[in-house]
């Protein structure tokens, strides 16, 4: 998929608005997705590309613009901790006009669409919306333009237009469409008929036989009003306790986005529904039209690493590799090194993932149990669950590499430009040594220019900032020692990131 560099504006209700829910935290893809970094930004779907989900969700759709459709502004429904990933990601895509807007803690997907519809009818006209999850991963992009081409010109009629996945196996864990051809129509149009639950395996064998059950991936097109119409008719409470978030909500700008936060305490108090409970599996039957578009478009929600392995690039054994890895006398399995050489003789089925901090091995067939080790993780209040020793932050990132007993080391890289919040800590002091560019330091009273080789000392207590006034990425090396050593050890002067 090539970079984006579409910036259109609001021009009539035939507008197209993007909507890519951002959520989750793909809990069965541990140790690769963590709390703080989940799947839907990982490069996870094999072949050439070097595409985030996140970023390839956001690209299919702006195929649209080589079509008769007119692109509005992209919105993005994401949490709070997670908007400094996102927009780099953005930013990776090139110019485009985004919106970003900021749970502040997660209420499914019901309150998350209802903040984009809101969105959406502020910029005017009554456009819309083409709603996706960012965790997806789609093989033919043509047929899946085509198939959201067709669902746009259903909503633009009024009508909700769901995709339903042409299903290949008798799988258990997804939701099921009924639906009906509408032979007087274009083919691939169908009317819906109900809505199932996860089967069993043999009811899921008898869907696949007979022929008109499909896959619903959670994919929908339909206009603002419409979806904020039917919210009102179904789940009254969501609309009136979303909007009262929604109408209390701030704005601020960062660069080339828009962050959009709605009332905290408002938000908290939303019911926590999804789209499908709260409306599109009520409206069957009811004065909401609703139709299906069918997609064969080799779809996959990479729900797990037998997932992964599914939509890989596998070798003559049936093996997926990723990163530095060695395999002797091995068939059908998946082994992604992320920064070691990892080497495997004589397995079978399995799935090995080698992080930083962490190593996971399981069999294929048993690849969904993850989530298992993560409730463990969890219990134990470990941080594995939730960050990866190397940590993104809107400055940049650092790699906790050593620790010990009342010390710590890691290695930072502060962008072009970026800088820390000015901070202290009560508990540990820091030395910082310059290896790789320029470092403008706030010691106490003081400013000094570091440049590479060069260090000083933070003393405990000591207000401070890291800064990089150059061109080109800093990196230094931190060694903490002090009595405590935790991340919440840090009290905040200043910051450009809104973190005070």
């Amino acid at each position: 998929m090539s970079d984006i560099t579409l910036k259109p504006s609001i021009s009539s209700d035939r507008t197209v608005i993007p909507v890519i829910l951002c959520g989750g935290s793909g809990t069965r893809l541990w140790p690769l997705s963590r709390a703080g970094f989940p799947k839907q930004f990982l490069v996870l779907s094999g072949g050439d590309s070097k595409q985030s989900l996140f970023q390839q969700a956001i690209a299919r759709i702006h195929t649209l613009a080589d079509s008769r459709a007119t692109l509005g502004p992209t919105l993005i429904v994401t949490n709070e901790e997670h908007r400094f990933l996102a927009l780099d990601q953005l930013r990776e895509l090139g110019e485009l006009n985004t919106t970003l807007l900021l749970e502040p803690s997660g209420r499914n997907t019901a309150p998350a669409l209802t903040l984009a519809a809101l969105q959406a009818q502020e910029f005017g006209g009554d456009p819309i919306l083409v709603v996706t999850p960012a965790d997806q991963t789609i093989q033919n992009g043509a047929a899946f333009t085509a198939a959201l081409s067709q669902a746009v010109s259903i909503a633009s009629e009024g009508a909700i237009a769901i995709l339903g996945i042409t299903p290949n196996a008798p799988e258990t864990g997804y939701g099921y469409i009924k639906a009906k051809e509408q032979t007087s129509q274009a083919a691939g149009s169908f009317v819906v008929e109900r809505f199932v639950e996860k089967p069993s395996a043999e009811i899921a064998r008898q869907y696949l036989e007979e022929g008109n059950y499909f896959w619903n991936g959670g994919m929908f097109v339909l206009k603002a009003s419409v979806w904020l119409s039917a919210l009102k008719e179904f789940r009254p409470d969501i609309l009136a306790a979303t909007q009262k978030s929604w109408d209390d909500k701030s704005r601020d700008a960062s660069g080339d986005a828009v962050f959009v936060r709605p009332n905290q305490d408002a938000f908290n108090a939303i019911p926590s529904e999804s789209v499908d409970y709260a409306v599109i599996e009520k409206c069957p039957g009811s004065a909401f039209a609703i139709k299906m578009v069918e997609l064969n478009a080799g779809w996959n929600d990479l729900g797990a690493w037998d997932a992964v392995w599914q939509v890989g690039k596998q070798d003559s054994n049936g093996n997926v590799t990723s990163g530095d890895t060695l395999l002797t006398n091995s068939k059908n399995s998946l082994v992604h090194a992320s920064g070691r050489l990892v080497s495997a003789v004589g397995i079978e089925n399995l799935i090995i993932v080698e992080t930083a901090d962490a190593v996971l091995v399981a069999d294929r067939k048993n690849s969904q149990d993850v989530k298992n080790i993560v409730t463990q993780l969890e219990a134990q209040k470990r941080e594995e669950k939730n960050l990866h020793r190397k940590v993104s932050r809107p400055w940049g990132w650092y790699d906790s590499v050593d620790e010990g007993e009342r010390f710590k080391v890691k290695r930072i890289q502060v962008k072009p430009g970026a800088s820390l919040s000015l901070q202290m800590h009560h508990h540990r002091a820091e030395h910082w040594i310059v290896v790789k560019g320029v470092a403008e330091i706030t010691n106490g009273d003081k400013v000094l220019t570091l440049m590479e080789n060069q260090s000083t000392y933070i003393p405990q207590g000591q207000t401070h900032r890291l800064a990089n006034p150059g061109t080109e990425p800093l990196e230094i090396i931190e060694v903490q020692s002090g009595s405590y050593l935790g991340e919440d050890d840090i009290v905040r002067f200043e910051d450009s990131y809104g973190r005070n």
